[in-house]
């Protein structure tokens, strides 16, 4: 328990030499070098090694891990002292420190809702850093990686002095990081990020990377931050940057692009959401539905379409394994006409109502009985373009009807409805041309836990790629 409430997985010394080796091509030799969650003293280690003449500085938590920090660094310029990362005065430790100032290191790869689970205090006091409203305000938002607390309470520390900040972190938490710091307009610049393999070294299935940031040039709007595909890479793959408060993936690509941007219309949608497979999903035994506990359906025909799953999609695949009820043909609409002009369907939904009314999503409270999300007339659509929100491929597939009636997606995929097959093509032929794929791939971060999203999908203006948006629904 306690490695995972510490995020305690312990650096390699070949990595932490590999750390201060891009460090030192690409940053200002130190004075000062601080690692703030030393443990035992990898990275303080590693920058002894390749900085002779500098104080080294590391603060932990854990009394051995200092025992044997202490231990392997030469005594005459390095301390190691115990503290505790979110309650020491970060202002105050660094005054007294000598610039250029070093600050580097491997801090927690854990996430708030984690600590909580296992009942921790090993948290930042919840104070609204990000400056958020509503619900995330109060909450301190609802799940937040502590490392990414940490970063920016480190690059807030520093500002106004001359440093380098270089951290191992979840890829996703070095994007937010630069993203706030450029709408706080803080003088923190690239630096880069440099991808790690992170079960090489951690043996953790996290995209993970390497993230430098000079801190005291004045901030530029026009900065991008180059995306090195490993430590030993010497150019870059490509350069985020942030346009407009959001980071982008591809500077290069979004320039590109940009003429592209707009609003799709018709609008993308996302598919059914029920939250109980078990009950609503059917596969045919022969003539018959089975539902997912292995009861045979007797069921209006009316009320069950085709239904293509995330990886189906993915995989091109068109045609249908399995159905899925449909009790509404809209959001809100009252289910129990179904009493009438489906009894059947009424009188499966009402052995399974238990199971049903258990669906944990918050969404549920005040709806129809039976209720599901996502659909509406464009659900119903004979012709769709769609693409899985889940898996790292920008791959659009072509969904036409199913015995005559509409094929549906669940909701982790995202399509455009047609009235006519003519129109889907030439929409799905405009989406996988060169210049829609530039722009997608410009704005897409594949480490994401959903990579293609709504909003993403949105801002590609389909009627400026095709020249026209004919038949569209």
């Amino acid at each position: 328990m306690k490695k995972r409430e510490f995020g305690d997985w312990q650096t390699p010394i070949d990595l932490a030499r590999g750390v201060l080796a891009v460090v030192s091509r690409h940053a200002r030799s130190p004075a000062t070098i601080v690692e703030p969650t030393c443990g035992e003293g990898s990275f303080l280690v590693a920058a002894a090694e390749h900085y002779r003449a500098a104080s080294l500085v590391g603060y932990e938590i854990s009394q051995p891990y200092i025992v044997a920090a202490r231990a392997k660094l030469p005594r005459d310029r390095a301390r190691v002292e115990l503290a505790d990362f979110f309650t020491l005065d970060w202002e105050c430790e660094l005054a007294g420190m000598a610039d250029p100032i070093l600050v580097i290191g491997n801090p927690p790869w854990v996430t708030n809702a984690v600590l909580g689970s296992l009942g921790s205090n090993n948290l930042p006091e919840k104070r609204n850093f990000k400056q958020l409203s509503g619900y995330d305000a109060v909450t301190g938002k609802s799940n937040f990686d502590v490392s990414e607390w940490m970063l920016l309470r480190l690059l807030e520390a520093l500002q106004g002095r001359r440093a380098t900040l270089a951290i191992l972190c979840k890829t996703a938490v070095a994007r937010r990081v630069v993203e706030f710091c450029a709408t706080k307009r803080w003088c923190v610049g690239p630096g880069g990020l440099w991808r790690v393999d992170a079960m090489r070294y951690f043996r953790a299935a996290v995209d993970a990377v390497l993230l430098v940031c000079n801190v005291g040039p004045p901030f530029s709007e026009e900065a991008q931050w180059p995306v090195y595909g490993s430590l030993d890479a010497i150019s870059p793959g490509s350069a985020m940057a942030v346009v407009d408060g959001v980071v982008v993936a591809d500077a290069e690509r979004l320039g590109r692009t940009k003429h592209l941007a707009g609003n799709s219309d018709p609008e993308w949608r996302s598919g059914l959401k029920h939250d109980c497979a078990r009950v609503m999903e059917l596969t045919r035994a022969g003539p018959a539905w089975v539902n997912g506990l292995g009861e045979s359906v007797v069921i209006e025909d009316e009320l069950v379409f085709a239904l293509l799953k995330s990886s189906d999609v993915a995989s091109g695949v068109a045609r249908a394994r399995r159905g899925v009820i449909v009790p509404q043909r809209a959001l809100g609409e009252d289910t129990a006409s179904l009493q009438q002009r489906a009894p059947r369907a009424w009188a499966y939904l009402c052995a399974h109502r238990e199971l049903l009314a258990a669906r944990k999503s918050s969404i549920y409270r005040g709806q129809p009985e039976f209720a599901i999300f996502g659909v509406g007339p464009y659900s119903f659509a004979p012709w769709k373009v769609a693409i899985s929100g889940l898996y790292k491929r920008c791959e659009f597939t072509l969904l036409g009807p199913t015995a005559g009636r509409p094929t549906m997606v669940d909701d982790t995929c995202y399509f455009l409805p047609f009235a006519t097959e003519n129109a889907a093509r030439s929409a799905l032929h405009a989406l996988r041309s060169p210049a829609a794929q530039d722009f997608l791939l410009a704005r897409i971060f594949w480490d994401a836990k959903r990579p293609i999203c709504k909003a993403i999908l949105q801002q590609l203006d389909l009627g400026a790629v095709l020249g026209a948006s004919r038949g569209l629904c």
